[in-house]
């Protein structure tokens, strides 16, 4: 069976209104693939997001986004639930791809500027969402029998996993443990055909990142590095992913794979 067969193997996106997510949305649709994209957005986003919905079917594939909590076992249910009745006798999903970006910003002890810290519920609902999720859907698409032999399982980390930022730490945290569970993943559906990776991708102008204190100093080093002499875009990362669902990358699984044009190696 192949890989990625356009039509008839849906691309799985969580967190699928921006950056990365978003990015993929167009990229996997502009090749032919039909798109389930799940998003947590309050009203004022909502245009936006029926923009991007309208721009993925107007390239004549399927489209149907979820609007919820994709952390939520209930949510998660509902989301699948309806996924599910758009599906045809032989679709199938082709690729899972978690790219949450939910998390609290906190130190873990106060300074002079900052009182607030992180407390349990910060770091349980961040690894919970950033992280955990990620087991959920993979146990559910499985074993639903939606994601199969030729599957592809994607998880966006970040260098965050590496290094300590300011008030970074329950995200480091959680992308360290998304890390772990993607290898977990790789070695647990290899019998099956299914592959996992996660995607570290250069420093990256998204919504997410412009949450981050210090984010202009973050892109400034980040861009002094890159032989480019740009940043990565999330297009750069969406085409990456587009040819890693190929059926010639089914030996490639429990890797962090970096997609950074450089920067990484680049003194």
């Amino acid at each position: 069976m192949a890989a990625l067969s356009a039509g008839t193997r849906w691309v799985v996106i969580l967190g699928a209104s921006s950056g990365f997510g978003a990015a993929a949305a167009r990229a996997f649709a502009a090749a032919g693939h039909p798109i389930f994209g799940v998003h947590l957005d309050r009203r004022g986003a909502m245009p936006a997001v029926e923009a991007l919905v309208a721009e993925l079917r107007g390239t004549g594939v399927r489209v149907h986004f979820h609007n919820g909590n994709a952390a939520d076992d209930e949510e998660r249910g509902r989301a699948l639930a309806g996924f599910r009745a758009q599906l045809d006798p032989d679709d199938e999903v082709g690729v899972l791809l978690h790219s949450l970006a939910f998390g609290t910003l906190r130190p873990m002890f106060p300074t002079p500027d900052n009182q607030a810290v992180l407390g349990r519920k910060h770091l349980e609902m961040t690894l919970d969402v950033m992280a955990t999720s990620l087991v959920y859907w993979s146990q559910d698409l499985v074993a639903g029998g939606q994601l199969g032999r030729g599957g592809r399982v994607y998880a966006m980390t970040s260098s965050g996993s590496l290094a300590a930022w300011p008030q970074y730490g329950a995200i480091s945290a959680a992308k360290c443990a998304l890390e772990s569970y993607v290898r977990q993943l790789a070695i647990e559906l290899a019998p099956r055909g299914i592959t996992a990776n996660a995607i570290l991708a250069g420093v990256t102008r998204t919504p997410a990142l412009e949450k981050i204190p210090g984010a202009d100093e973050i892109a400034r080093r980040a861009l002094e590095r890159n032989p480019h002499g740009r940043l990565t875009t999330p297009d750069d990362v969406a085409h990456c992913l587009v040819a890693l669902a190929s059926a010639g990358t089914a030996w490639m699984t429990g890797n962090v794979l970096r997609i950074d044009g450089g920067e990484s190696v680049s003194g």
